[in-house]
Parts: C-alpha cells; structure tokens; sequence
C-alpha cells in the first residue's frame, strides 16, 4: 500500500516499456532490440516452439521453478510444490515470453524509460539469470511451455513467502526509477498505482 514515487529526471524518456500481469504474475516487458541490447542474442528464437522471429517486445517473469513446471493451472498446485516455494526449498527460473505487440488494458501498463533507466533495468534482469562457464544463459529444455513463443532458463535467488515473483518485477521498477510498491508480494500492489 505505500507507494515509491517515481525518481526525477530531465532526461528524456525515449524508451517503451510495459508492465504486465496474468492475474498472479507480473512481467517486465521491454523491447527486443534497442542499441543497449538485442535480447534475442541472449535468448535466442530458435529456443521457442514457434521459432518466430517477428518479435517486437519480450517479457521477463522471475519465480519458482517448481510453480512455473509444475503448475500450469491453480488447479495443478500441488501442497508439496507450494510449501517449496514458501519457504526457499526450490530452484528458481526466468520465464521470458516473446511479443509481436502490447496492448495497453487493465492487465498492461505502459511506462516510459530514459536510456540510463533502462540501462539500470538490463542489468538488474541480467543479473538474475544463472550463467554457464561461457556467461550464457542457460535454457531449462522443458514441455511445460506457455505458448509458442516462451522458453524458461535456470535463475539465481529463491522464491518464498516475502520474495515473490511480483517482488522482483517491483523491485525491477524501482531501479528503473519507476513507480513502484515499498514492498509486495502480489501484482495488485504494483497495479494499483498504475490506475489511469
């Protein structure tokens, strides 16, 4: 409920970017390629099961591997898999979904990034994938895809009751010098100072 203002700045705000929920998770969703950085280097199509380069936007979800793999449905939770979770006994992954576009509505916030902001927001995501001995990311190879076009890849931290997924996406705006919750563990606490 307390909110974290926004940080000032004169710079100019040239970068798009979006905020985006499915109801319990919540994603940071930032362009493909920008001068900065072409994630699909990192994080290559081919990865996907559609293979489809046409992207624009890709999202980035950090949480429990369990939760992500093992969960596609509330009604696949399973007691051992959310007691896991809550209290820091499993692994953690990226979820990273690829977008030909966003479209703003209740479940997706558009913000605007200067370039040192989103600079600041490349390596706080960066910084929570897991890296093999050559620094790349390293691929989860799992059926327990989304869709088409997401992959999962092995994270650092640990989910639990007072780090959740929408913590990290609350924390990821607040090093963008964004709006943003003290502290939460649900995506309303973000979305809700995002209301037009």
């Amino acid at each position: 409920m307390i909110p974290v203002k926004a940080k000032k700045t004169d710079d100019p705000k040239t970068i798009e970017a979006y905020i985006l929920t499915n109801g319990v998770h919540t994603d940071l969703v930032v362009p493909v390629k920008t001068k900065y950085i072409d994630w699909s280097q990192k994080l290559p199509f081919e990865n996907t099961k559609g293979k489809d380069s046409d992207q624009d936007y890709i999202a980035f979800g950090w949480g429990d591997k369990g939760f992500y793999l093992d969960t596609p449905t509330w009604a696949d939770l399973k007691f051992s898999t959310a007691f896991k979770a809550a209290f820091w006994l499993s692994e953690s992954a990226m979820h990273c979904t690829y977008y030909k576009k966003m479209t703003v509505a209740d479940d997706c916030k558009k913000i605007m990034l200067t370039e040192k902001q989103y600079q600041d927001l490349i390596k706080f995501i960066d910084d929570k994938f897991d890296k093999d001995s050559a620094g790349k990311y390293i691929l989860i190879k799992t059926d327990a895809v989304y869709g088409n076009n997401d992959a999962f890849y092995d994270a650092k931290g640990s989910y639990n009751f007072a780090y959740t997924c929408n913590t990290w996406a609350n924390d990821g705006l607040k090093v963008a010098g964004q709006k943003a919750a003290f502290w939460t563990p649900t995506d309303f606490g973000i979305f809700r100072h995002y209301k037009n």
